[in-house]
């Protein structure tokens, strides 16, 4: 688990800076200061894949974000938040509704209202659609768009809200058991599925079927196997060791349990990955070959059809945008 940091300043450089390196580059204005002063007071914790903030402004602020390549959820403890992201509409995020942001589209904050003190959760993109993948069982076929507005009066939205708000409270002490490995993970696992039960998104109504934890124990092990490494070049025979049955009774259950057979899921998962990769590589970073070829794809031609069939688009495409 990462540090604690505790930050405070009344100017507003420094305040800028220090929500680039916790969270995203940004601009920041002040454009009311009659009743407050600005006074940034900023406590940061970071859980794995996620950095989870308690900020406040003192006055009224103006910020600018381009896109910010992580989920992103603001829950307002008071005051009101004024924010859009991309072509969207104006949408105001208060104590009764949380602000839920995609990675993709510019994010401009119109408005963080002086008396707006927020509790911010940045989480990576991968951590997120990985921790899907794990409870679906299988790659999602589209790219996990969350519903902006995350009610958080009531159910999964409260719940999920007031853990991270405890989390945020007891991050801060030095000693506290929240900061210790063993309670880390658990804890990071537990903000990230609840994020996914809480929210609305496509994947919500596959999230709660009850069929998803049927699944065999061969099935199970090797769907986490091929999880952790997908990279590595299983044969079907590897798969069934790994599941401790026979070849034949490992695709029978996959087909039965998952809807496609093993190497197939293999392909998914891998297919997946690459994905992932080419969504969040920086300009110039990547190529789509050697992206391919680090999750395991070794003849590109066949790799790039497989991809155009489940995307709708190329890796080319993908990379570009």
């Amino acid at each position: 688990m990462g540090g604690v940091i505790a930050f405070r300043t009344g100017d507003v450089d420094e305040a800028r800076h220090e929500i680039g390196r916790r969270f995203y580059a940004n601009s920041m204005d002040v454009i009311e200061e009659r009743e407050r002063s600005f006074q940034a007071r900023f406590d940061t914790v970071t859980l794995g894949s996620l950095v989870v903030g308690d900020l406040s402004c003192g006055a009224d602020v103006r910020m600018r974000f381009g896109e910010l390549g992580a989920y992103q959820v603001n829950v307002p403890l008071s005051g009101r938040l004024e924010w859009r992201q991309g072509s969207g509409a104006r949408s105001t995020a208060t104590p009764e509704v949380a602000a839920a942001l995609d990675p993709a589209g510019d994010v401009r904050v119109d408005r963080w209202a002086g008396d707006c003190r927020v509790l911010a959760v940045k989480i990576e993109r991968t951590a997120l659609t990985g921790r899907l993948e794990a409870l679906l069982g299988r790659p999602p076929h589209h790219s996990l768009v969350l519903r902006p507005d995350l009610d958080v009066t009531g159910g999964r939205g409260r719940d999920w809200a007031r853990l991270v708000c405890r989390l945020a409270r007891e991050a801060v002490e030095p000693q506290g058991l929240a900061q210790h490995p063993l309670v880390a993970r658990p804890l990071e696992e537990a903000l990230l599925t609840g994020l996914l039960l809480a929210a609305d998104h496509p994947y919500r109504e596959l999230l709660e079927r009850p069929e998803r934890a049927l699944r065999p124990a061969p099935v199970k092990r090797v769907m986490d196997a091929v999880q952790e490494r997908p990279e590595y070049p299983f044969t079907t025979g590897e798969l069934a060791e790994l599941g401790r049955v026979s070849v034949r009774r490992l695709q029978e259950s996959f087909r039965a349990h998952v809807g496609m057979t093993p190497m197939a899921y293999v392909r998914d998962v891998r297919l997946a990955r690459v994905r992932e990769a080419l969504l969040g590589a920086e300009p110039g970073a990547a190529t789509v070959g050697e992206t391919a070829w680090r999750w395991g794809f070794t003849h590109l031609g066949r790799f790039a059809a497989q991809y155009r069939d489940k995307f709708g688009e190329t890796p080319s495409q993908t990379l570009k945008s």
